[in-house]
């Protein structure tokens, strides 16, 4: 078994479990934010879950690196997981596990191949403006002279920010919300560009396609001129000759064009030769006086 097929049957196994570990850790990511006064063991176990689901994120990182056969290769090719991993042991923020999360599951997701561009495309939009409205409102909530309190805030301003609008309505105030929002400006750029490029890539298909069959349509068009051209001299051939237009029709007697004519009398001298009999003489007397 190769290394390539080895990564793929990895990559084909553990996808699926990996995309649900993905929407837990967004729950657990969201509980403590939309409800911060939750008992003491919600908020332990969502901490938990995001850990747990980082470290399973890591091992899976871990596996693929050992798997390659080429191993400093892999590392070069992949700098975006490298850093996802190891990013939250920088430092313990739960900002920086969001961060990391996003990068591995959109790593992942452009691997499954069941998974249509535009699919992919509005899972990333749905998934950035919800952990954008998250984080925004994590950071920005207890800041003074903030304006972003509640989630509806977070959301608007998730929705602006991301389609390059930007009201002015409300905006971060702290250093950090204002690079998440820098975050989203070029992310938002980034899918309007990919979802403009889709639509267009569309049509071109479509057209392409229309054009393909109109093509195919031709090619049969001229392969059946040419074979009825074909069975055409075919036909000549067989029949001969065709008349001259206005030249007389021959009698019914005359022979075929391309045949012998007898010569004049043979008819006749044919008809005065002698027939042999049974004994071998001639059965025709000669003719009297």
């Amino acid at each position: 078994m190769t290394e390539r097929t080895r990564l793929t049957r990895w990559e084909s196994r553990t996808q699926t479990p990996l995309l649900l570990l993905a929407v837990a850790f967004a729950v657990a990511y969201a509980v403590p934010i939309v409800s911060p006064g939750a008992r003491g063991w919600v908020l332990r176990l969502c901490a938990v879950t995001e850990w747990a689901v980082w470290g399973v994120f890591a091992v899976d990182y871990l596996v693929r690196l050992a798997l390659a056969r080429e191993r400093w290769e892999f590392v070069r090719r992949h700098p975006l997981d490298l850093l996802a991993v190891t990013l939250p042991l920088l430092a313990p923020l739960r900002l920086l596990r969001v961060v990391s999360l996003l990068l591995l599951v959109g790593r992942r997701a452009r691997m499954a191949s069941q998974l249509t561009l535009t699919v992919y495309v509005g899972g990333s939009v749905i998934g950035l403006m919800m952990f954008g409205s998250l984080a925004v409102l994590e950071v920005e909530r207890n800041a003074p002279g903030g304006n972003i309190r509640t989630l509806d805030d977070a959301v608007w301003w998730s929705f602006t920010t991301m389609t390059t609008v930007g009201y002015g309505d409300h905006a971060p105030t702290t250093g950090l919300g204002r690079v998440l929002a820098v975050g989203l400006m070029l992310s938002g750029i980034a899918l309007l560009g990919v979802v403009t490029a889709n639509i267009a890539a569309w049509f071109i298909s479509r057209f392409e396609r229309e054009d393909a069959a109109g093509r195919r349509q031709t090619e049969l068009l001229e392969a059946l001129t040419a074979e009825v051209r074909a069975l055409r001299e075919q036909v000549a051939v067989l029949s001969g000759p065709a008349p001259a237009p206005g030249a007389p029709a021959a009698p019914p007697g005359a022979a075929a064009p391309g045949t012998a004519t007898p010569a004049p009398g043979a008819a006749a001298a044919g008809a005065r030769l002698p027939r042999q009999g049974a004994g071998g003489a001639d059965s025709v007397s000669s003719p009297r006086a």
